[in-house]
């Protein structure tokens, strides 16, 4: 499982890409990708451009992905932005 930190604004944004790709990178090739958001509180609209780009690379590698511990207010903007079926929860 991939932990998000608690904040992602603008400028975490390419440390925390780069944090996820290599997590992306160790992980089992069988693996489906699992994304932690729950000590997400502090975020702008970056944080949905993080995951999205997660989400891609994921699917490139022909894994699942899924979201842990979303929080309202993020999938709310999601919604709004009409990008919420792309980030879907986990089981």
């Amino acid at each position: 499982m991939l932990v998000l930190p608690t904040r992602l604004m603008q400028d975490d944004a390419p440390a925390c890409m780069q944090m996820l790709r290599q997590g992306l990178d160790a992980q089992s090739a069988s693996s489906p990708t699992v994304i932690d958001a729950t000590a997400l509180t502090q975020f702008d609209s970056s944080a949905l451009a993080v995951l999205l780009e997660c989400r891609r690379e994921s699917n490139s590698l022909g894994r699942g992905f899924a979201i842990k511990g979303l929080a309202p207010r993020l999938r709310e903007l999601a919604t709004l932005y009409g990008v919420a079926g792309l980030l879907p929860a986990a089981p």
